[in-house]
């Protein structure tokens, strides 16, 4: 028997009471270093209007998830960030982080840069930027990057995710996982490493209960790996129609890509 393949997002979602609608941002609600088109920010815009709660839930850092959502017109709203490490309320403008959860650095810098030599390391600093060993490319890592002196100030204290970049970068994933950590490859020259038992997907389910949203109210939409657990979560998921067979496999329907502005369609599509 043949599996059931996802659909095109096309009819509403009818919900009957006000949603959590979880978007994941890079390759869903924007393109990596652009804006988000019109089109996405009035669908985010009609929805909060529609009474709904619309909720950033990211593999970016605290700070470029805040650049997000000045970049969507959000100035209150609840944010995930660092795939679920860090999760903090916007109102009016300042934040409040509600949830940290960090990990030691320096077992996970040691056998990235042991069995890579010349790999570049960023441990997040929640809200200003990166401690590096290796400057980043522009455009890599939102906010301020401090390049350290020596490896010993690069684990200087507990980080909430790490960041690894250098070609094959995925290697790295097997052995990460088998020091308990969350390790996610999200190019093959990328990896994020978080604490674990973690994900979007947790920190989500916090945050739905702090807003009082039943479980069959909750929606995701992403594209990437590390949406994975927060497709399968959602009472409601949809995939971009440019993700990976495994995510979209995931979801219970899919929508366009981002060229298409899938995401505008599919948020749009709560609305009737």
């Amino acid at each position: 028997m043949t599996s059931a393949t996802p659909q095109q997002t096309a009819s509403a979602l009818h919900l009957t009471a006000p949603a959590l609608v979880a978007c994941d941002i890079d390759g869903t609600l924007l393109n990596t270093g652009e804006l988000p088109t019109a089109a996405a920010r009035a669908a985010v815009e009609r929805v909060r209007a529609a009474g709904h709660h619309v909720v950033l839930a990211t593999g970016r850092s605290l700070v470029g998830a805040l650049d997000a959502a000045a970049e969507l017109g959000l100035d209150d709203a609840w944010i995930v960030a660092s795939n679920g490490a860090v999760t903090a309320h916007l109102v009016g403008g300042e934040y409040e982080i509600t949830d940290l959860h960090t990990i030691e650095p320096e077992p996970v810098i040691r056998v990235a840069v042991e069995s890579m030599p010349g790999i570049r390391v960023a441990a997040e600093v929640v809200g200003v930027g990166y401690r590096v060993n290796t400057p980043f490319p522009d455009g890599e890592l939102p906010g301020e990057q401090r390049s350290v002196r020596v490896l010993e100030e690069l684990w200087a204290g507990p980080t909430p995710r790490l960041a690894i970049y250098g070609p094959a970068a995925f290697g790295l994933v097997p052995v990460l996982r088998a020091m308990s950590l969350t390790a996610i490859a999200t190019r093959p020259d990328w990896v994020d490493v978080t604490p674990p038992a973690l994900s979007k997907a947790t920190a989500l389910d916090k945050v739905r209960r702090q807003l009082g949203v039943e479980f069959h109210a909750t929606v995701a939409i992403g594209d990437g790996e590390n949406d994975l657990e927060m497709l399968r979560w959602a009472s409601r998921s949809v995939a971009m129609g440019h993700a990976s067979e495994r995510v979209l496999a995931a979801a219970d329907t899919v929508t366009g890509t981002i060229d298409d502005d899938g995401a505008a369609a599919a948020l749009l599509s709560l609305l009737g």
